[in-house]
């Protein structure tokens, strides 16, 4: 089995290792409750990492990372997504042990599970997926779509949660057509989850902004979005201080919330439903001014 835009095979279909957590539980969907909200959703960054391209560092001590996630859920966020590794998808990630993300999880994601919002675990660990699960947790955000191990689907097949399927890729490659190389992904990563039991209902697509993609071709994944919505799948867009917003106007990434604000208004113009930012109260206020002129049209 090869992933779409990769060059490396995911590893072998073995036994799923469960050191740790609790037993499998199917949970409750939670997507078509937010999804029936009417308006988009907000996902808000809470990064517990040292290397994160836009806020590494930051919130790693687990009072200062309560106080963001706190804070974000005051601003309006529908949804905590919860990363204890970076995947910064301009290279020089550092991978880390299941023990190191474990140990940066442990003293974070048990309190913010229990703020009274949904809460997403960002992760590559189909065993982190599985702990993650086993406390609360409602959704999986996989980066590289249930291609990178295929433990990540029959983890997320075996609870019935959410997960958000990420195109991704090793590499840009200027010279290919983007938006076929996402549509490609996306089919192969439906095929896996249906193999999983993975229900329609319970998929989100991500095209992946700035992961394997030319500062071009993260901007045409946004302008095109309607290319994937034949899939008849809620989208993602995480623009949030992506390189692309350097390219058009040169800044660092603390430096593009306008650009970001930018990038997801067209993004739900142009169909997304939910939005992952680090900038909630500032993305909310931008969508919500842009509903409200585009009903008045």
């Amino acid at each position: 089995m090869t992933m779409m835009g990769a060059t490396d095979p995911p590893g072998d279909d073995g036994p799923i290792r469960e050191p740790i957590g609790a037993p499998g539980v199917r949970l409750p969907n939670i997507l078509g409750l937010l999804l029936a909200k009417n308006r988009p959703i907000i996902m808000g960054v809470l990064n517990i990492t040292p290397d994160s391209f836009s806020d590494g560092g930051q919130f790693i001590e687990p009072e200062v990372a309560f106080k963001h996630a706190r804070q974000m859920i005051e601003e309006g966020a529908d949804i905590i997504d919860v990363g204890a590794e970076s995947t910064r998808p301009y290279g020089g990630a550092k991978p880390v042990t299941l023990e190191e993300e474990l140990a940066r999880l442990q003293p974070v994601l048990p309190t913010v599970v229990q703020m009274g919002v949904p809460v997403s675990i960002d992760t590559l660990k189909p065993e982190i997926g599985y702990w993650a699960l086993g406390l609360g947790v409602r959704i999986v955000n996989d980066v590289w779509g249930l291609q990178r191990d295929p433990n990540m689907a029959r983890v997320v097949g075996q609870h019935g949660v959410p997960v958000v399927i990420m195109h991704n890729r090793y590499k840009a490659e200027p010279t290919i057509n983007i938006v076929s190389d996402i549509n490609a992904f996306f089919d192969y990563s439906l095929g896996i989850a249906d193999k999983a039991g993975i229900s329609r209902d319970a998929i989100v697509l991500d095209p992946g902004i700035g992961f394997g993609k030319t500062p071009e071709q993260s901007m045409e994944a946004i302008a095109k979005l309607s290319k994937f919505q034949h899939f008849g799948l809620p989208i993602l867009v995480g623009a949030s201080r992506k390189r692309f917003i350097h390219s058009v106007s040169p800044s660092e990434p603390t430096n593009r919330i306008g650009g970001s604000i930018a990038a997801h208004v067209v993004a739900y113009m142009n169909g997304a439903s939910i939005i992952r930012t680090h900038d909630v109260a500032e993305t909310i206020q931008a969508l919500r001014v842009a509903a409200a002129l585009r009903n008045s049209l």
